[in-house]
């Protein structure tokens, strides 16, 4: 490789690039919600501009501004061929919902002449196969109760609410994990490879795991081009902890224009900020060592301190989400199956397919080894389970009109 150009000689076009992708993702994602604001602070009545989002467009302005970074500190050279550099923004597996690749993994791999493979074929299909089991199977079958429950939160009680809340977290994780798997198995057949974005995040014993496991390409990005640039943890445990909390509220913004996201972004925050205090006492790193119930604990309330968090995440404003929290708060646990189903919509299969849902949660970690070849399995349970995989997807799928959660991000 050449030697890098200077500082002086990057400056102008760096910030010209990074205005450019961020005014744009600005206008078109946050105009509306700034005038929300200035009429609600000032009483004026600044009219809305009505467009349409683009899908997808927080996922390629991120891919577009880590290039122009790595370029200006060196990391990487510039694209001279538009044909590959335009095929980087736009290649359409990722595009919509990431994972969020960085230059110097694909750039590479469109230099290098890309032949059939079968071995590819097959480890692309299964990943693609689990994919859609997650989310037509699991995702969006879930949905059906939980966008009931959450479009009038102030009718339900506790159980509902508690129900509902705790089935988003498993759609949310279904949803997009299984995005990512099926964009993960379709570049894996054209011959290339993405990032992994999921490792069973629910496993997690602290947050700090959680986000190790959880939207890793965005949590990687958030660290490099945000967290470590305010100066991460050089600075004092001052600036430390307010470095942390930039970077989770900017995070939740990233996710929605809405205070419900910047709220999930600072509790989060908020949860690392208490971990960083902790962290350092001795019981803590045998805590995380540790095996059996401690462990399961540990587990356990992480997992709700996120469940916590995905209230907000979900509720359509502040309102919903403080109606959900107080009607969970109530504890009048009560009346699920009079008030929890849409009419209409609790049959008999219902019971199949919760014992599916259960099976899932029970299979993900082995089934996602065997996914990404993390675990030897026969050849014979293979293709047994990606067989039945298919035919429980085609049985019991919500084959209805569900987007992805993250396409609207």
């Amino acid at each position: 490789m050449g030697k890098a150009p200077t500082k002086r000689a990057r400056k102008p076009w760096l910030w010209l690039s990074i205005a450019a992708n961020l005014g744009l993702l600005g206008f078109f994602k946050y105009f509306n919600f700034f005038i929300d604001n200035v009429n609600y602070l000032s009483g004026a009545e600044l009219q809305y501009m009505k467009f349409l989002l683009p899908v997808g467009i927080s996922f390629y302005t991120f891919q577009t501004l880590s290039y122009s970074i790595d370029i200006y500190k060196g990391e990487i050279k510039p694209e001279k061929h538009f044909g590959r550099f335009a095929l980087f923004v736009s290649f359409f597996p990722q595009l919509v919902a990431g994972p969020i690749e960085r230059a110097k993994n694909l750039l590479p791999q469109f230099r290098r002449k890309v032949e059939f493979s079968v071995l590819n074929f097959t480890s692309g299909g299964k990943r693609i196969i689990w994919g859609l089991f997650k989310k037509v199977v699991i995702a969006d079958n879930v949905a059906i109760l939980v966008d009931h429950v959450y479009a009038s939160p102030e009718s339900f009680g506790s159980t509902s609410l508690l129900v509902a809340s705790y089935l988003f977290a498993f759609q949310i994780y279904c949803d997009f994990s299984g995005y990512s798997d099926i964009a993960i198995g379709t570049a894996k057949i054209l011959g290339f490879d993405l990032m992994e974005n999921f490792r069973t995040p629910y496993l997690s014993r602290s947050i700090r795991e959680f986000w190790s496991r959880w939207h890793i390409s965005l949590s990687t990005w958030f660290r490099d081009y945000v967290y470590i640039p305010l100066g991460g943890s050089k600075n004092g445990v001052v600036m430390w902890q307010i470095n942390l909390l930039i970077v989770f509220a900017v995070s939740g913004l990233w996710h929605g224009a809405a205070w419900t996201f910047v709220v999930w972004g600072v509790l989060h925050g908020g949860y690392l900020m208490i971990e960083n205090l902790i962290n350092r006492k001795p019981w803590f790193g045998r805590y995380m060592k540790s095996k059996g119930i401690a462990k399961w604990a540990g587990i356990v309330l992480v997992f709700h301190l996120v469940l916590l968090g995905w209230i907000f995440f979900r509720a359509e404003d502040m309102r919903d989400a403080w109606a959900v929290l107080c009607g969970i708060g109530q504890l009048d646990f009560g009346g699920f199956l009079a008030e929890g189903f849409p009419r209409g919509t609790f049959k008999s299969w219902w019971l199949i397919r919760a014992a599916i849902i259960i099976a899932f949660f029970i299979l993900d970690t082995p089934i996602s080894k065997i996914v990404i070849g993390q675990k030897i399995a026969p050849v014979w349970i293979k293709y047994g389970l990606f067989a039945t995989l298919l035919a429980a997807t085609l049985i019991f799928g919500n084959w209805g009109e569900v987007a992805f959660l993250y396409f609207q991000f």
